[in-house]
C-alpha cells in the first residue's frame, strides 16, 4: 500500500521501476545539485577577490601614506633650505660686533639664534663640521686645497661653510679646504 501512495511500481523481480515522475525528480534533483556546487564555486572566486581587493587597497594605503611622509619631507627641506642663509646671517652678525656696547644686542641675537638652530634640529636638520674628517664629494665641496704632509691626504683642513643634512640627505654640503700631499711634479724640479 506505500508503494501506491508513492507512484512507486515494483517490476517483476521486485526491484524499482522508474516513473516518469521519478525520473523528474531525479533530474530536478542533479539540477539543483549542480547549480549548488555553481553558486558554491562562484562564492569562492567573490571571496577570493575580495581578499585580493582588500590586500590592494592596503597596498594602495600604505603607498598613498609613505608619498604623503615624503611630500611632507620635501616641503619642510625646502623651508629648511630657505632658512640656512638666515642662519649664516646671524652667525656673520654674531661674529661682526664684539664690543661691550652691542652685548645686549648681541644677547638678543644669540637668543633668537638658538631658538632657530633648535627648532630646525627638532624637524630633523643637522649641521655638518667636518674639520679633521676625510673629505667625502657628496657632502663636501672643496673649495680650496692646500699642499702639505702635515695632514692626511684629503683631510679637510678649514671650513668656510658649514653643511646642512635634513634625514640624513644633504641639503647643503660644507665648503671647505682640503690637504693634498705634493707630489713630484707639483714640487718644481730643477733639470
Amino acid at each position: 500500500m506505500l508503494d501506491k501512495d508513492f507512484n512507486i511500481d515494483r517490476d517483476e523481480s521486485g526491484g524499482l521501476d522508474e516513473t516518469p515522475e521519478a525520473k523528474t525528480v531525479a533530474a530536478d534533483s542533479a539540477m539543483a545539485d549542480a547549480e549548488v556546487a555553481k553558486l558554491a564555486a562562484d562564492l569562492q572566486d567573490l571571496r577570493q577577490t575580495l581578499l585580493r581587493r582588500q590586500a590592494d587597497f592596503d597596498n594602495y594605503r600604505k603607498r598613498i601614506e609613505r608619498e604623503r611622509a615624503e611630500d611632507s619631507k620635501r616641503y619642510t627641506a625646502r623651508v629648511v633650505e630657505a632658512l640656512i642663509p638666515i642662519i649664516d646671517g646671524f652667525e656673520h652678525a654674531l661674529a661682526a660686533h664684539r664690543e661691550a656696547e652691542y652685548e645686549n644686542y648681541r644677547k638678543g641675537f644669540e637668543l633668537i639664534y638658538k631658538q632657530l638652530v633648535d627648532n630646525l634640529a627638532k624637524l630633523g636638520v643637522e649641521r655638518v663640521e667636518p674639520l679633521g674628517q676625510r673629505f667625502d664629494p657628496h657632502a663636501h665641496q672643496a673649495m680650496d686645497r692646500t699642499e702639505t704632509s702635515a695632514a692626511e691626504d684629503g683631510t679637510i683642513l678649514q671650513v668656510y661653510q658649514p653643511g646642512y643634512l635634513f634625514h640624513e640627505r644633504v641639503l647643503r654640503p660644507a665648503m671647505v679646504r682640503v690637504a693634498v700631499h705634493a707630489t713630484p711634479a707639483s714640487k718644481g724640479s730643477v733639470h
